[in-house]
């Protein structure tokens, strides 16, 4: 019989969730039934790349929280990444996105479609949900997304993400921050 570290079983098991929240994201119902998103997932040195990233963008930027959000990934095993494209519904009548249609907001093509939006956080809900009944300590982050698309670890298309950092510990080090 063998003895297994708790240490060993975590990184292992988080990144297991890791994989099932992505399936979840992919599965998620999005708007028109188009798929416009993008998931991924990093470990090891990629997070530590990309809270590098963070430290660079907070300083540059004067934003004090990614700086903060860039120590919390030393705490996580694995980081599961879902950005969308933007791409327009091919609505007439929605206005959602601030413009009166599709059309419109065709003008703008850097400005998220409503749906792109939605469908974004559809799929994230539906990953955190993994998290939550794997009992996974995680937070939704979007300076982790911003930063994670500065690295192009998601396609080069994306246009909004968020990660979400994973760990298992006596205290949520993604909210627990005292």
């Amino acid at each position: 019989m063998a003895l297994i570290n708790e240490q060993e079983l975590h990184n292992k098991s988080l990144e297991e969730i890791a994989g099932m929240m992505m399936i979840a994201a992919r599965t998620a119902p999005k708007g028109r039934g188009r798929d416009n998103l993008f998931t991924s997932m990093i470990t090891g040195d990629e997070i530590k790349k990309l809270a590098a990233t963070m430290v660079q963008m907070g300083t540059l930027n004067q934003q004090e929280f990614f700086i903060r959000d860039a120590g919390n990934l030393a705490h996580a095993a694995a980081v599961v990444l879902i950005g969308a494209r933007i791409s327009t519904a091919g609505l007439s009548h929605c206005g959602f996105c601030g413009h009166t249609n599709c059309s419109g907001k065709e003008q703008f093509p850097q400005a998220p479609c409503a749906f792109n939006t939605i469908d974004l956080g559809i799929a994230v809900g539906s990953a955190v949900s993994v998290a939550a009944a794997h009992h996974a300590d995680n937070r939704v982050m979007f300076s982790v997304g911003k930063a994670a698309m500065e690295l192009r670890f998601l396609p080069a298309e994306t246009r909004i993400a968020v990660g979400i950092p994973l760990a298992a510990m006596a205290k949520n080090p993604f909210f627990d921050r005292g």
